[in-house]
């Protein structure tokens, strides 16, 4: 797998400071899309040690929130593949922090379902995330006031109530202070 950008001191992307992986690959091609250069999968660099180390270095101070992944396409099973092992360390090492994730595909049909998405490590990388923002960025459905999203078609799920209950169940902020 290959990667876009690291940035180590993201609050567009998630509540609170975090730390943000733009991976490379992406069979979307949502119209207007904000990161078309990551449709490739060759673009970037190689997601190796060194980025994984550049990642958990950047993860470390306590102002740090989390870690959120985005693209490009996380969920493009290639993608998965090559997460899935650096998620279970982030977990490891930084139990407190949170994990985001990106999605054009949407939870229940894509990968709670048998898709394109759906591979052998779906389930177990779902299962590491916090909250997944899922669905296609939709060009006729922009909407600059909604909080973490780009159209109002993406959901803000919470990943550990959603796979407990078997119901999506949108992530709150947990001040409320804003419309979701």
């Amino acid at each position: 797998m290959n990667y876009g950008e690291i940035k180590k001191y993201d609050i567009a992307n998630g509540e609170g400071v975090r730390v943000t992986l733009f991976v490379s690959g992406c069979t979307h091609h949502c119209k207007n899309c904000f990161q078309p250069q990551t449709w490739d999968f060759a673009y970037g660099k190689p997601f190796d040690d060194a980025a994984w180390q550049e990642l958990f270095a950047a993860l470390s101070p306590a102002y740090i929130d989390g870690l959120t992944l985005l693209g490009g396409e996380p969920f493009e099973p290639e993608n998965q593949r090559a997460l899935l092992p650096f998620l279970k360390e982030v977990r490891a090492r930084f139990p407190q922090k949170n994990i985001w994730c990106y999605t054009g595909y949407t939870l229940e049909s894509d990968l709670l379902s048998e898709s394109r998405a759906r591979c052998e490590c779906t389930a177990e990388m779902l299962s590491l995330l916090d909250v997944l923002v899922d669905g296609e960025f939709v060009e006729e459905r922009k909407d600059i006031s909604l909080p973490f999203r780009g159209s109002s078609n993406q959901r803000l799920l919470d990943v550990k109530k959603t796979l407990a209950t078997g119901e999506a169940i949108w992530w709150r902020l947990e001040s409320e202070s804003i419309k979701i």
